[in-house]
């Protein structure tokens, strides 16, 4: 089975039916936001929309919103450098969070161990992304 073919959006009208209120919700949510609300031009809600797939990891999302901002005069640079810049912000997120793990960590340790693993850099970001 190909998880990712493009076939099974012919789905798409099937769960429509199993849920038309909240489809309906949805589709009227998304076109407030790429229709209704100006103050982003939609080129660039398209290449917000192409960095976010690529997060998300959706590649019917990928394909429709590369093609979108293709058609409203993007370039491949600019999707790649969108690409990149959440590329970084995702994993300067992860590193960030990394914290939670050094502060779970620590909760397991004796006062003693704690004191001393806290030799601190002279310059600690606040955020890595």
């Amino acid at each position: 089975m190909n998880y990712y073919d493009s076939n099974n959006l012919k789905k798409i009208p099937d769960l429509i039916r199993l849920a038309p209120e909240a489809t309906q919700s949805y589709l009227n949510f998304e076109h407030q936001v790429y229709e209704e609300l100006k103050a982003i031009p939609l080129r660039t809600k398209e290449l917000i929309a192409v960095a976010v797939a690529h997060i998300t990891g959706c590649p019917y999302c990928i394909d429709t919103h590369v093609k979108k901002f293709q058609s409203l005069g993007g370039t491949r640079e600019e999707i790649f450098e969108a690409v990149l810049v959440a590329t970084c912000t995702r994993a300067g997120a992860v590193l960030s969070h990394a914290t939670h793990s050094l502060v779970a960590y620590e909760e397991g340790m004796s006062q003693e161990q704690q004191t001393s693993t806290e030799a601190q850099p002279k310059h600690t970001p606040k955020c890595f992304c």
